[in-house]
Parts: C-alpha cells; structure tokens; sequence
C-alpha cells in the first residue's frame, strides 16, 4: 500500500511539473541586464517591484538564451521590458526586438535611445527649440570627407583651448579631447573614429562660489525631476537641497530638463548643465540616455543612494499604473 501510495505521488509529482512546463507563466516586468555594475540597480528594482506586488525577471548572459527559447513556445510573457544591455549587445537587441513582436512595452526603445545619443542631432533639436548650448559647429565624418576646411573665424568663435568629440562613440567620455587648440588637433582628433561625425565645441566654465562648482547633472525619470550638483572634472555628485534652488535661484534647472524630455520624448535620461559667467544655464552633454547607476555608497563617483531609489520608486509606480 504504501508502494502504491509513492508511485501515485509521484506520478502526481510529475503531471504538476509538466502542467507548469507546458503553461504560459505571466511576469509584469522584465530586467536585462549584461555589466556587472548595473547589478545593485537592478536589485534595488526588484525589491521595489515586489514590495509594490509586482513580479520580475531577470534576463543576463546565462539565461538569455533559455529565456528565448521559453518566449518562442509562448511559456513566457513579460508585459514591460526596461532594457540595460541592448546598447551593447546584438543578442540582447534581438531579444529586444522578440518582445517587441509578443506585444510586451518596452520602456525607450533601442531606436529611441539611439535617435537621442547622437550629439549632433541633438545638438541641432535643442538649438531649434531654443535651448541654450555651447557654441559648435559639426563636421562630417572622416571616412565621408577626408579633407575639411575650417575658417580661422570660427576657431576664434570657439575660443582656446576648445572641445573636439564624436556624435556617437563617447559613452565615459571615449575620444572626447577637451584641449583642443588648432585646425591640426581637429583633423586628427576625427581619425580615432571615422566613421563618426564630430562636433567641435566651446569649452563652458562655470561660476565657482561659496565653495560650489556650477555644473549639474540632472535625471528626469517618468516625469520626476532630480537634479545633482556635479563635477565634470572629478566626476563627483553632491545633492542639491532645495534650499539651495532658492538660494542661488536654480529653479530654470528643472525647466530646462522638461523641455528636454517635450523633445526626446523618453522616459529616463541624464542631462549635464552649466551656469556660465554670463549667468546663462549652457546645457552640455546633451542626453545621456543610459545613465551609470553606480550607488555613490559603493562609489567614489556614484550617484547619490537617495536618487537612485526615487527612481527606482518613479519606475515601478509607472508600471504599476499602466497595469490596472
């Protein structure tokens, strides 16, 4: 009998699991994920999600492929994917594009974020909307037009030393040279990546007082607005404090990024702007559209902890609302 009782289980045992195998499993949010620095976000993400009720998966190297293979048999839906490594990798923007076609809402496309990293399309966006920026002038790419002619005017525009960097390949700041001082610099500068157009800027400096450099970087996420005293030198974030938008009158900071958004029109980015000596706000790196979420309690330069869970907040209450 009890022979008889085990097989029974067992075989019970085995019809639930291939039920499960077999049934489409429902996740609300999808995470991928492929550098190892994005790990902490993405754990804070998970937490808030299931704290809020939402259930998660996460998609990296060693299960992409598995998490394919489920999604092509239909055994897996996600209804939102907020995507960290189709930047990178053509796997995952293939992946991407699968859900896409599964109906799952991907939070800013790939072809979005690629549109608005291109610094001399943006550079142009921003300038017709009347966005202040930092006087430049963009040159074609190298393998297009070998040889360029600059007037001597336009350097003198551009004052010494000035900026020389790529529309597209300057995620950390790669091939970006910032002292620049002639029409040498410039031609050889564009050869490190030529297929890539350049723009040549002007160096902004920014008021210093009260022990305060005058750059900010700033986070729009699902129409939530943080903004960070930053520097572009030692790359380290301070709060801003409300009393300090007061005190120094800052509040055009906020203005500026939700113009931004009304013409990228994604959900989550970072913007850099200076207030220059002419008391005019100059916005710098136009969109950095996937931003470094290092928590500043691991890192030298991370981002403050409490910005990073606002965000992480702003991202979840954004699913949860589109789920009900």
């Amino acid at each position: 009998m009890l022979r008889y009782l085990y097989y029974i289980n067992i075989i019970f045992i085995y019809l639930i699991l291939k039920i499960e195998m077999t049934e489409l499993k429902t996740y609300n949010l999808a995470l991928s994920v492929n550098w190892i620095y994005d790990w902490d976000f993405i754990n804070a993400i998970e937490k808030v999600s299931h704290e809020q009720g939402l259930s998660t998966f996460v998609i990296h190297d060693d299960n992409l492929e598995e998490t394919l293979i489920r999604i092509n048999n239909d055994l897996l839906f996600f209804n939102f994917l907020f995507d960290r490594a189709s930047d990178s990798s053509s796997e995952f923007l293939k992946f991407q594009n699968i859900l896409k076609s599964k109906n799952t809402k991907i939070i800013d496309s790939y072809e979005k974020l690629k549109w608005v990293s291109d610094k001399a399309t943006m550079h142009l966006e921003f300038i017709n909307n009347g966005i202040e920026t930092p006087y430049t002038f963009i040159i074609p790419p190298y393998d297009s037009y070998e040889n360029i002619y600059i007037p001597e005017e336009e350097l003198i525009k551009m004052g010494n030393p000035f900026i020389v960097k790529p529309a597209n390949t300057t995620g950390g700041g790669i091939g970006v040279f910032d002292n620049a001082k002639n029409l040498n610099d410039i031609l050889e500068t564009r050869k490190k990546f030529k297929k890539d157009k350049y723009l040549v800027q002007q160096k902004i400096y920014p008021v210093e007082k009260d022990g305060k450099y005058f750059w900010f970087r700033c986070f729009y996420t699902f129409g939530y607005i943080q903004c960070t005293w930053w520097n572009n030198i030692t790359k380290k974030y301070q709060l801003l404090e409300n009393i300090e938008v007061s005190k120094y009158k800052l509040e055009k900071l906020s203005e500026i990024v939700e113009a931004i958004y009304r013409i990228i029109n994604i959900n989550f980015f970072s913007t850099e702007i200076a207030l220059d000596k002419n008391n005019k706000f100059i916005v710098i790196d136009y969109v950095n559209e996937l931003c470094d979420m290092r928590f500043q309690s691991k890192h030298y330069d991370g981002i403050p902890d409490i910005i990073i869970n606002n965000i992480t907040k702003y991202l979840v209450h954004y699913i949860k609302e589109r789920l009900i």
